[in-house]
């Protein structure tokens, strides 16, 4: 694989299960290691991290959302946003801030005291979403955003990231084979076999 992804894109991975999709993604993120080759994400050159430094990097400059939402279930919706702002050590009263701002930003303003328990999927991957932007990541790694979510739903979570992706120039790398995302992606990447195809 050879991809150049520049600053402030919206690109999509496509292609059949099993292709590599998600490797990528994880290889992007310093989640997986690699066997040859190199990834460059800004000026820190991922492969090349120590464990703590990837941890860092991951902390610092990239959010992730999950097909499985990845919520902690004993922390309130606001709480689980401002779990990265606090291992990033700063003061409650910007997280609390912060949080609030970015809720309202995916329309769950009025959901901050729930578990997420007790929300549908759509609020749960919209609060995932929350969570990843919250720290002004410049990327966004998803990963079969759309899987779990009804048509409306996924509407809604394209929009919301296009919205995000043209206001404040978040890079978003998101792997799909929902149609929902590819026919609205600015940039499609195919991907068969750990290839990229076109």
């Amino acid at each position: 694989v050879s991809l150049d992804v520049n600053k402030a894109e919206f690109i999509c991975l496509s292609g059949p299960s099993g292709s590599g999709k998600t490797t990528l993604l994880n290889m992007l993120g310093g989640l997986d290691t690699l066997d040859s080759g190199s990834i460059t994400l800004g000026e820190f050159q991922v492969d090349r991290l120590s464990k703590t430094e990837k941890s860092e990097l991951r902390l610092r400059h990239i959010g992730f959302v999950f097909q499985s939402y990845n919520l902690i279930p004993v922390l309130t919706v606001q709480e689980n946003v401002e779990f990265v702002m606090q291992l990033q050590g700063r003061s409650a009263s910007e997280r609390q801030q912060k949080a609030r701002e970015v809720l309202c930003e995916v329309g769950l303003e009025d959901m901050a005291t729930r578990r997420p328990a007790q929300l549908s999927g759509g609020q749960q991957q919209r609060v995932a979403v929350a969570r990843a932007i919250v720290s002004e990541p410049e990327l966004v790694l998803a990963d079969e955003p759309t899987a779990n979510l009804d048509s409306a739903s996924a509407a809604t979570l394209v929009d919301l990231f296009l919205s995000l992706n043209a206001r404040y120039g978040i890079t978003f790398v998101i792997a799909t084979h929902d149609q929902r995302i590819v026919s609205r992606c600015r940039r499609l990447v195919t991907m068969v076999d750990g290839r990229i195809v076109d």
